[in-house]
């Protein structure tokens, strides 16, 4: 499998990204993955050791006060990003200072860039703690992945920790404010496009009711028996979305 090099770094970019503009990247884990998921189609390579939780003592992940240090120099030499997001080599809600973290970048952002818009783009695995639901409420826009409607597909793409069951992580997302959903469709040796997974899939989307969904299939190299899902099915799907009265965009 091919896939993109680890960022090295705490603040990475700006990249232009599909979905979000010029967006300025905070990375939470730099250089190792750390994330509860292994999932099939991951652009950073195999999860080597899933983690539903990180120990209070940082695991040698940056302190909130670097990563407030690291932000600032980028910021204060240039400011016009649409988004700055929190993202990277895994969970960024795993580092277990995540809601200290948020407060000083929010600091930040608002002293050097006021248009640049918050974003994470998270798993939403860690959605039954306290303080990632505090933190996930200061951020403009919470972007949570959804690839599955059922337990067999969540398994079989996204590879959760073992303690990381189906119809939790879906109640979670019931009761989390302001969410938009994110979902990686695919094709090939494993897949989650077919009609069936998809009329499931969108069962979830309407119980959730999120503030909008974002839908995109592989766009670099991945593994040989993995296959991009075509835009005219990315097209079909987000329009069953918007029959149901919610907002969906295909990418």
């Amino acid at each position: 499998m091919e896939k993109i090099e680890l960022k090295s770094g705490i603040i990475y970019g700006p990249v232009n990204s599909r979905r979000l503009g010029s967006s300025l990247g905070i990375n939470l884990s730099p250089a190792i993955k750390i994330c509860s998921f292994d999932c099939v189609y991951c652009e950073r390579g195999r999860t080597p050791q899933k983690l539903a939780s990180l120990p209070f003592d940082l695991c040698g992940l940056p302190e909130p006060d670097e990563v407030g240090r690291a932000l600032e120099v980028k910021l204060s030499s240039r400011a016009n990003y649409d988004y700055i997001t929190f993202s990277g080599n895994g969970e960024p809600t795993l580092h277990p200072q995540f809601e200290t973290i948020v407060r000083i970048v929010k600091q930040l952002r608002n002293k050097f860039a006021p248009r640049s818009k918050l974003a994470i783009l998270s798993n939403a695995s860690t959605l039954r703690r306290d303080d990632v639901q505090r933190a996930l409420g200061e951020l403009d826009l919470p972007i949570m992945k959804l690839d599955a409607g059922d337990e067999e597909t969540f398994q079989k793409m996204n590879r959760p920790h073992p303690s990381i069951r189906f119809e939790e992580l879906i109640g979670n997302l019931k009761k989390t404010k302001g969410i938009t959903i994110q979902t990686m469709f695919i094709d090939g040796e494993i897949e989650n496009s077919s009609d069936d997974e998809v009329r499931s899939w969108i069962a979830r989307i309407k119980e959730i009711q999120p503030e909008g969904v974002q839908i995109y299939s592989l766009s670099r190299p991945a593994k040989k028996t993995l296959t991009p899902v075509s835009k005219i099915k990315l097209e079909e799907i987000a329009a069953q979305l918007r029959e149901e009265g919610i907002q969906a965009k295909a990418y």
